[in-house]
């Protein structure tokens, strides 16, 4: 059996092959019964990402489309595919990635699994949540499932789009560092105005290579104190993307959230699992706090840290913000369905299951689902919750005679 042994240019010591990325080799050469690698250290050190997608939100915001049954990470808004099959997606790269941990609530299981089966993914893990109860025990139940305690968990949520995927991963890799040092790390997007519906990132110093230390996390401002954020030039938004190590997070949930760590380790060893589902135990997770991971985590931890990236993001909060992403026509308008439209400008009109006729009309959001129609004036998205949730129809008046 030949050895393999490691050359080092002269006076060099031998290099820390763990640190190194071993697909980086020059060549080989056999001296007796010996094979020389040429090994050349990479800047990078090899870390396998764990993607936790998460797919529990309601989607009330892009109602009547969405709904509780078929939220809208579940439709196809912005393409063919819907928004997540596009986050499983970006994330494919098993050189980069390990097969993705699917976090869905437990009455989306068939549609979770319908849609992986669309676009070839076999090998994901579905962890189903028995109720609601905010990213923070989510994502600490996917910690705890996971098998290496120290292994690396990008968390995202399922219904957002990125255009620029070059970013997101270039982002990615300038946050391992830090990561691997135990730092809990957050994705800030570089804005684009002073918008009120997202919170933000206050940035302190640079403490790596296109990373900072953050100073504070800010939650949703008025258009004064937005404006006033971005003038300063050292706020981004809040994206709601993570990445930090699972022992790092599970630390700081206990350290924070001391209730919660009980729970969802009461839900998880009790759990029930069936091949690569978890089923946690119900009655447990319900006993659960319902926190976000902002809340309860970020804003609280010592070390966190974000890396401000520009890759097309939006979290489709509104049917305001698809029309903003959405492909105009000539007239500004964009559309889906069956449409008819004459002399209309700049609106977004979406129909299903029927077909929508307009003429000399601007400016509206209108959106026909089944025997839902709403119709609202753009910039008046905020609304549309009202609405889903069940808001009593005005009573009738009798018209004058």
């Amino acid at each position: 059996m030949k050895k393999v042994g490691c050359h080092c240019l002269p006076e060099t010591p031998a290099p820390d092959i763990g640190k190194y990325n071993l697909f980086a080799f020059d060549g080989s050469r056999n001296i007796g019964n010996m094979v020389i690698f040429y090994l050349f250290p990479t800047a990078r050190k090899l870390v396998t990402i764990t993607p936790v997608i998460l797919s529990g939100g309601g989607g009330t915001r892009l109602w009547p489309l969405s709904t509780p049954a078929t939220p809208k990470q579940f439709l196809a808004l912005t393409g063919t595919r819907t928004m997540f099959q596009l986050t499983v997606l970006r994330v494919m790269d098993r050189r980069r990635f390990a097969a993705p941990l699917i976090v869905a609530n437990a009455a989306h299981a068939n549609i979770v699994r319908d849609q992986l089966a669309e676009i070839g993914v076999t090998e994901a893990t579905l962890l189903l949540e028995p109720c609601a109860r905010n990213t923070a025990p989510a994502i600490a139940m996917a910690a705890l499932v996971l098998d290496a305690p120290d292994s690396s968990m990008l968390v995202m949520p399922s219904d957002h789009v990125i255009t620029d995927e070059a970013a997101f991963h270039a982002a990615t890799d300038a946050l391992v560092p830090q990561v691997q040092d135990g730092w809990l790390a957050a994705y800030g997007i570089n804005p684009t105005g002073p918008e009120t519906g997202y919170g933000y990132i206050q940035m302190d110093a640079e403490i790596g290579a296109g990373v900072h230390d953050v100073k504070r996390f800010v939650e949703k401002p008025d258009a004064t104190r937005a404006a006033a954020m971005i003038e300063s030039g050292d706020h981004v938004w809040n994206g709601g993307i993570f990445l930090f190590r699972a022992d790092a997070y599970l630390d700081a949930v206990k350290q924070f959230a001391p209730s919660m760590d009980t729970a969802v380790r009461h839900a998880i060893s009790k759990a029930e699992r069936i091949g690569d589902h978890w089923h946690p135990d119900a009655a447990s997770f319900a006993a659960c706090p319902s926190d976000s991971i902002d809340y309860a985590i970020m804003e609280k931890a010592p070390k966190v840290a974000v890396a401000p990236v520009s890759m097309g993001w939006s979290d489709v909060g509104s049917w305001d913000a698809l029309h903003e992403i959405g492909h105009r026509d000539a007239d500004g308008n964009v559309t889906s369905g069956a449409i008819r439209m004459n002399n209309s400008h700049g609106n977004l009109i979406h129909a299903h299951g029927i077909r929508v006729s307009v003429h000399g009309i601007d400016d509206l959001l209108i959106v026909a689902n089944g025997n839902e129609v709403m119709i609202l004036p753009r910039g008046s998205s905020q609304k549309v919750r009202d609405f889903a949730g069940d808001m009593p129809l005005s009573a009738a008046k009798p018209v004058a005679g």
